[in-house]
């Protein structure tokens, strides 16, 4: 049996393509499914199934899609509501594909009706694909389908996790859909390149230990909010996605984009934090295209705004649309690249100065744009502090006169720097890791 991992680094997740050298299983593909089918073309592979482990909350899926266009079976759990025609599988089950063997595995959780899928390739050891169950040193998280279930979900989580590993041989691999940084997952997930039964027996949360409510008090401890599009994509795959359109956005040139900033339409600027803040078109907003790009694109800007892109390349704005297609944002408005003066079209670029914490003068009034759980923490002593995915909506909040603007690495404050100026503030961007601060003596701890 070969296994290809397919990272997608952005959302912190992985699609896995299952072969015997001739015919390919996949589990848990994204959308953008090229990606998937060049794989299968260039293994010389005929996809025969794909398998998904739930309805995902994090990505848009690209498996309705992929098994449409190979003409092969889709698999999705039975107890899952969904508007297509599928391969509807239960706790029990097993599906064939020649030599390759699928056994269906309830494990829920993560969601109601989640699977884990065993997978064998004649006598080899099997494999077994967890999507958000067991993860590797922790599972899934648990607050997703209702808040008020997440105890119940969460003692479900457990014994999932726990049935799994006394099912199965303690050499079987374990390849999770989540934890690499997505925020499907929760605990002390420590991501990596591979794990066995045998190592979560050593080091999983749920395994670690018989103490079941321990274990759900530590996990709900630790939940932290997660990002607003996620309530947009249960929905969305629920309906069957298509493909998405990786078309060339149009062009946009200056005047067309100061009309679209005028009507509060989103133009983001894909540039680094640094070229942003040195210069850029008057209201545009600053989001490096990076691994965290996506996430926050759809944490924060209103679900249905009208989104429009500058960047530094085609290429640039290519790889912002295919990451944005992944969540369900499908239509942009179009795109410009070319230098700031260009695009400005005789406005005024705009700046904010950046700084680091050395350079914090007496007086300052800081704003900590960290999560509620990094600030309980540590936090600077008389900073203010609102969340980055609160900042928009507390804005008249905020002190008067000039903000400083930090988080922990210099990424969220990039972020809320740009919205905070295209709000009118009088902005510093702390461009500066928290730990800095720390080491000279500016925190406090609790």
């Amino acid at each position: 049996m070969h296994v290809e991992v397919m990272s997608t680094e952005d959302l912190g997740d992985r699609s896995y393509l299952i072969h015997d050298g001739s015919l390919a299983v996949v589990v848990d593909p994204q959308r953008d499914v090229d990606r998937v089918e060049k794989a299968l073309a260039e293994l010389g592979l005929r996809c025969a199934m794909v398998l998904e482990t739930h309805i995902h909350n994090d990505y848009v899926t690209g498996g309705y899609d992929l098994a449409q266009r190979s003409g092969c079976p889709y698999a999705v759990s039975a107890g899952d509501e969904v508007s297509f025609e599928r391969l509807a599988v239960r706790d029990g089950d097993e599906l064939s594909v020649v030599a390759v063997t699928v056994r269906v595995i309830a494990t829920p959780g993560h969601t109601d009706a989640h699977l884990a899928y065993v997978i064998t390739v004649a006598n080899e050891i099997p494999a077994v694909f967890t999507g958000g169950s067991l993860l590797y040193g922790s599972v899934g998280r648990t607050d997703l389908v209702s808040s008020a279930r997440t105890d119940e979900l969460t003692r479900q989580q457990f014994h999932s996790a726990r049935r799994l590993a006394d099912a199965l041989p303690d050499a079987t691999p374990v390849y999770p859909t989540h934890g690499f940084g997505s925020f499907c997952s929760s605990g002390s997930v420590t991501g990596g390149v591979g794990g066995t039964i045998r190592d979560e027996k050593h080091r999983n949360d749920a395994l670690i230990s018989d103490d079941e409510d321990a274990f759900v008090e530590r996990l709900i401890a630790d939940l932290t909010p997660y990002p607003a599009y996620y309530a947009y994509m249960g929905p969305l795959n629920r309906s069957g996605p298509a493909a998405p359109d990786l078309s060339t956005p149009a062009p946009l040139h200056a005047r067309q984009l100061r009309t679209r900033i005028d009507a509060g339409e989103w133009v983001i600027d894909l540039r680094d934090r640094t070229a942003y803040a040195a210069s850029h078109v008057h209201g545009s907003i600053g989001i490096a295209l990076g691994s965290q790009f996506a996430t926050y694109v759809g944490w924060l800007m209103p679900w249905g705004t009208p989104l429009s892109l500058i960047g530094e390349s085609g290429e640039q704005v290519a790889d912002a649309q295919r990451m944005l297609a992944r969540i369900g944002v499908d239509e942009l408005q179009g795109a410009a690249t070319g230098s700031v003066e260009d695009l400005s079209g005789g406005t005024p670029a705009s700046w904010y100065p950046r700084c680091t914490f050395a350079e914090l003068p007496d007086g300052a009034v800081l704003l900590d744009v960290r999560r509620d759980d990094e600030y309980v923490v540590g936090h600077i002593p008389g900073a203010a502090h609102v969340p980055l995915h609160h900042l928009l909506e507390r804005l008249d909040a905020l002190p008067p006169g000039q903000l400083w603007v930090h988080c922990a690495s210099g990424y969220r404050a990039s972020i809320a720097a740009s919205l905070l100026a295209r709000a009118g503030r009088d902005v510093v961007f702390i461009d500066d890791s928290y730990e800095s601060a720390v080491t000279a003596g500016l925190t406090a701890t609790v």
